[in-house]
């Protein structure tokens, strides 16, 4: 079961109601400071925390303009603060059909709201004409049986309308038990018995929210006698628990409870060599998970050390203290206090120990979520360096295998320029208040500035470490190239070999500098440009002078007609390898605004060999401009189709880009 799409508001800064969907592995905000980010994390914990601790409360939680309006109709009809929407997978769906007797697909949604009451309501439809008809073949039952299930629309109804004739068998006595049983299962206020029985096999299975941030670090040290003294307040007073139980303090209490530590072991003789071993246990665990992904430094590891300090400050100075220290072997075994060290490694290390350990109450508490976790991430890796922060990529790439990940960001270390449609871009916008779109490209520049930093940063980072390199005109070609790549993928075909870099030089005219650069680390290269009906005398000039090898030069009409004579190509832009009607609909899209109602059709446009001129001819004569120069953002529109790809990508598309990643790949060896 995934979760699919995610309502929210009004909620804090979220004065309005909107959508969100939800990437099935990893789906990441991006937005400046004070954007709302770290809001929608937390009306998502707040939905439905797996320790089952957050509620909502509308002092705290309803926008505060509107508070006063809001507390008024509260008591009688609390608004939703968040909607989740659930898709279910095969094995879901064939064991409701198998129990309940209907036939949902895969595929198949349902919804979950929360609101200001911290109730919840379902909305979840099962069709009960299909488990009628199923029920009709019961084996024994009675003409009369069979017709009143026949002519029932619900459980329900159908008891009612077997209550009503002679039954004539013990069949139809037996059956008609079974029934009343269904029916009487369910609760009075499901309309549907089905929906009801469905709600029962699938609410185990709902995926639950795991947050964390770095409120949640663990310290360099910790007074154990001063932390039982909490818990014991905190077990007398629940409701002000929050102030004796600080983070650093669950930090430490799950720390414990991994090494099967309780804290009334210090104080009833349980030998110090032992408790100092459990703990170091987990500790070394803990960095061997770490070192997987921690590529800066492999010399760093985790000490434990628990003794008292009678000439510390209180609360140290009495009884036990717990302290973390990182040990440098790289520099002779020097050791730090565990909270004066990089904070890169701290947030790591405290997150395999939180992670791990709210996995372990999950499951000594019998909970079937344990295993269906929703990740929460609040800027993770923030203190990394940027090479610090792929590495942290990786992990979280680990992490979505088994659960989906939602995190915050505004590093564009910390967003993988390939998967732009992952991206959530956050703002906050005047009146609106925090607003949460997958729309790149009309998203103010201050707030996709880390998306393109990331394209800026792939692009520097890979240029002189790949061996082998396409160069490409603009950053339009390397969105869609890449996102091109992994479509065909999908459909079972080969994409770009992930050995070659895609490298864009700004236009044909900075070729041949790039020629020279790469040329002149020894790396091999290929040349991939749009086709304007004629050879380009630049390119033709460096192959005459040797500087590029005619087989290293491709462009994109090559690929348009597969099978037609080289003689009879037409001027090709790699937007007329595209399906013309999705890439006019993108179009429309991203400047709806500008175009002000106005819709171009495939149809209207004039004639002319690319859609990217056809659509510019068409401005020209309909005298509207989408912008100060003449024509249109090719970027912008590229951005959006990768952002939100079409739901089905045609053959003829798939086999064009098959042949062209075929071509290169081979060019490339």
């Amino acid at each position: 079961m995934l979760l699919t799409s995610v309502k929210v508001g009004p909620f804090r800064s979220i004065n309005e109601q909107q959508t969100t969907e939800i990437d099935p592995q990893v789906t990441v905000l991006v937005g400046m400071n004070e954007a709302g980010k770290t809001v929608f994390l937390r009306a998502l914990h707040k939905a439905k925390d797996a320790l089952d601790k957050e509620k909502f409360d509308i002092t705290e939680d309803y926008p505060r303009k509107d508070l006063l309006t809001y507390k008024r109709r509260h008591e009688e009809s609390p608004e939703d603060a968040v909607t989740l929407t659930y898709v279910i997978d095969d094995a879901e769906a064939s064991e409701i059909n198998a129990k309940i007797g209907c036939d949902i697909k895969a595929g198949f949604r349902f919804t979950v709201s929360r609101n200001y009451k911290n109730a919840s309501s379902i909305g979840l439809s099962i069709p009960e004409a299909p488990v009628l008809k199923n029920l009709a073949t019961t084996v024994g039952l009675s003409e009369g049986a069979v017709a009143v299930l026949s002519k029932a629309t619900s459980l329900r109804e159908a008891l009612l309308g077997l209550k009503g004739i002679s039954l004539t068998n013990e069949a139809d006595t037996e059956f008609v038990r079974g029934l009343e049983t269904r029916v009487s299962g369910a609760r009075a206020d499901w309309s549907s018995v089905c929906s009801y029985e469905a709600w029962q096999l699938l609410s185990p299975q709902i995926p639950s929210f795991l947050y964390f941030s770095d409120y949640d670090l663990l310290p360099g040290k910790l007074n154990l006698k001063d932390l039982a003294n909490r818990l014991a307040a905190a077990s007398k007073d629940p409701a002000n628990a929050h102030k004796q139980i600080e983070p650093k303090h669950q930090a430490v209490i799950a720390l414990l409870r991994m090494a099967g530590v309780e804290l009334d072991d210090f104080s009833n003789g349980t030998s110090y060599e032992e408790l100092k071993a459990q703990i170091e246990s987990v500790s070394i665990n803990l960095t061997d998970q770490i070192l997987e992904f921690w590529k800066q430094n492999e010399d760093l590891e985790v000490e434990i050390d628990i003794r008292p300090d009678a000439s510390d400050a209180a609360p140290f100075n009495d009884g036990p203290n717990l302290y973390l220290r990182i040990k440098n072997k790289r520099h002779r075994g020097v050791t730090t206090p565990f909270d004066q060290r990089s904070r890169g490694f701290i947030w790591f290390f405290s997150f395999l120990v939180w992670f791990d350990s709210v996995q372990q109450q999950l499951t000594v508490v019998g909970s079937t979520t344990s295993n269906n976790l929703v990740l929460l991430l609040d800027e993770p890796a923030l203190a990394l360096h940027a090479l610090a922060q792929s590495d942290f990529l990786r992990y979280i790439d680990d992490l979505a295998e088994t659960h989906q990940v939602i995190y915050t960001t505004h590093s564009p270390f910390m967003v993988n320029s390939d998967r732009l449609h992952q991206v959530r871009v956050v703002e906050d916008k005047p009146r609106q208040g925090t607003v949460i779109s997958s729309n790149l490209s009309g998203s103010d520049s201050k707030t996709i500035f880390p998306l393109q930093a990331a394209l800026g940063w792939n692009i520097a980072q890979n240029l002189f470490i790949a061996e082998r390199n396409l160069l490409v005109e603009g950053i339009s070609e390397l969105t869609v190239l890449q996102a091109m790549s992994r479509a065909v993928e999908e459909t079972g075909g080969v994409g770009l070999d992930p050995q070659i870099t895609i490298v864009p030089v700004g236009g044909l005219s900075n070729v041949a500098t790039f020629v020279s650069l790469l040329g002149g680390n020894g790396l091999a290269f290929a040349v991939l440009h749009d086709y304007s009906g004629k050879s380009d005398q630049k390119l033709d000039a460096m192959v005459q002078q040797k500087l590029l090898n005619q087989k290293q030069v491709f462009n994109f009409s090559q690929f348009k007609n597969l099978g037609a004579d080289e003689a009879d190509a037409v001027a090709t832009d790699l937007e007329d390898l595209l399906d013309p009607k999705a890439y006019l609909e993108h179009f429309n899209e991203v400047y709806s605004k500008a175009l002000a109602g106005t819709v171009l059709k495939l149809e209207d446009l004039p004639q002319a060999d690319r859609i990217v001129q056809r659509i510019e001819k068409q401005l020209i004569r309909s005298q509207v401009s989408v912008r100060p120069t003449p024509g249109y953002n090719h970027f912008a529109v590229a951005a959006a189709y990768v952002a939100v790809p079409p739901k089905k990508i045609s053959k003829d598309v798939i086999q064009r880009f098959s042949k062209l990643f075929e071509t290169i790949n081979q060019a490339l060896r």
